[in-house]
């Protein structure tokens, strides 16, 4: 094909004419000569080629320093496949972890969705509290372990707390997800019926009080009825 500008060669491709600039700025392709007598440079079907095989080794997942080892490959005649399946391997690895890693970022989300009571007030909302806290919670949550294990037993304890404030369901939940978020709590049940939440903890990691205080960061209050 003659004639082929640096536009029609990139609609050749599939791709935009900065795209081809790009790829040309990274070595990937080789930019034509200018004319001698002037005039558009002139690209050729070797190229537009070169260009997709660029774009669909993007598409799945191959970096522009990967993609250049690649063509490297590609144009000696005395490598060898097994190369390019290395590369491949190497790829597919670590998409797998990508994909491990999404999967427990989804894992955090629908434990937060869970959680929300899904309205009140944003002050109680426990998604934006569990992002604020997060790392502090799970800081702390770390001693406590060690000091439970250390001793060769749990103190378990169940507190029954009168709650106060509580105006729905959703505000159940929310006090149920305030209090699970403790380092100790083992299970909390919060009931807008009953106006009360029976919370079973380490003793030792988690007082009464600290239960108390966490539902304070509800908007709400709580007394201590009975253990």
């Amino acid at each position: 094909m003659h004639d082929m500008t640096i536009s029609r060669a990139a609609r050749e491709a599939g791709v935009g004419v900065e795209t081809i600039r790009f790829y040309e700025r990274w070595g990937l392709i080789a930019q034509p000569c200018k004319p001698a007598g002037g005039g558009a440079r002139e690209y050729d079907e070797e190229t537009v080629a070169r260009v997709r095989f660029v774009r669909q080794a993007q598409d799945i997942g191959f970096s522009l320093r990967e993609i250049a080892e690649l063509l490297s490959l590609r144009a000696d005649l005395g490598a060898d496949c097994s190369a390019v399946r290395a590369r491949a391997m190497e790829k597919r690895d670590a998409v797998q972890a990508k994909l491990e890693q999404l999967a427990r970022v989804r894992d955090a989300l629908d434990t937060l969705i869970a959680f929300c009571p899904g309205s009140g007030a944003v002050r109680a909302c426990t998604i934006l509290e569990a992002i604020e806290k997060g790392a502090a919670a799970d800081q702390s949550e770390a001693p406590s372990r060690s000091s439970n294990t250390a001793s060769g037993k749990i103190a378990m304890k169940t507190t029954l707390l009168a709650i106060d404030g509580m105006h729905c369901d959703g505000c159940a939940r929310t006090v149920e997800a305030l209090l699970s978020r403790l380092p100790g709590v083992r299970k909390a049940e919060a009931s807008f019926d009953e106006r009360q939440a029976r919370v079973l903890h380490d003793q030792e990691s988690v007082s009464e009080v600290d239960l108390a205080e966490a539902i304070a960061k509800g908007g709400f209050t709580a007394k201590v009825e009975s253990q």
